[in-house]
């Protein structure tokens, strides 16, 4: 299993402190019950934050133009239309991932385009599933221009644990599916907000794969 660059450090630093902690733990209280729940608990602890850095080696094929391919792991929590009213100010198609701690939190790029718009906006860290962290949390936003004009917003939202958003991408950049847009650490969300008349191909609760499943045609 590959680890993404962004869990080197961390992951490095963690399995450091849990070595340190279990081998004074062995010296204080080896062969006692603690010492060997505490084994498995950061054996426990280890696995997960190697899991949650994993980095999928994902490839979408076949892709047409206006297909809008899924830029995260993670369950569908919101498709309806909405007021979007930090870029477009107008009606759109939001169509929103929530991301757990034991899905894969890259990020990919959801459809091939300019990006014509980028942000980091600071902000608060509420449960990311709850429908005003879209606006109310820290955030990136991108918007990617298509082949055919039409404008798609993409925005990685912080949640209640994650406490940093990694955006790869800068505006006046052309882009493409199957390049990875960023990360976010720990638990998250990434808002999609499409034109009105866009096909969408997911429903509410669904599962979905990053660089996998279509959301949606335009």
């Amino acid at each position: 299993m590959r680890i993404h660059k962004e869990g080197h450090t961390i992951i490095l630093y963690t399995f450091g402190v849990l070595i340190l902690a279990n081998l004074i733990l062995y010296r204080v209280a080896s062969k006692t019950l603690f010492f060997y729940f505490f084994l498995l608990l950061t054996v426990g602890i280890a696995a997960m934050i190697v899991n949650f850095f994993r980095s999928p080696n994902r490839v979408f094929k076949n892709h047409q133009p206006g297909m809008i391919i899924a830029p995260a792991d993670g369950t569908i929590v919101v498709v309806e239309e909405v007021d979007e009213n930090e870029y477009f100010h107008d009606k759109r198609l939001q169509v929103s991932i929530f991301m757990s701690l034991f899905n894969a939190h890259i990020n990919w790029i959801p459809c091939d385009g300019k990006i014509i718009e980028y942000k980091h906006q600071n902000g608060r860290f509420r449960a990311a599933y709850l429908p005003k962290s879209s606006i109310e949390n820290e955030r990136s936003t991108i918007v990617i221009e298509l082949d055919n004009g039409e404008k798609v917003l993409v925005r990685q939202i912080a949640g209640a644990m994650a406490k940093r958003i990694v955006t790869y991408v800068k505006g006046g950049e052309q882009c493409r599916i199957n390049q990875q847009m960023g990360f976010i650490k720990f638990g998250s969300r990434v808002d999609l907000f499409l034109p009105l008349h866009t096909d969408v191909k997911v429903e509410l609760d669904a599962g979905v794969k990053g660089n996998q499943t279509l959301i949606a045609q335009i």
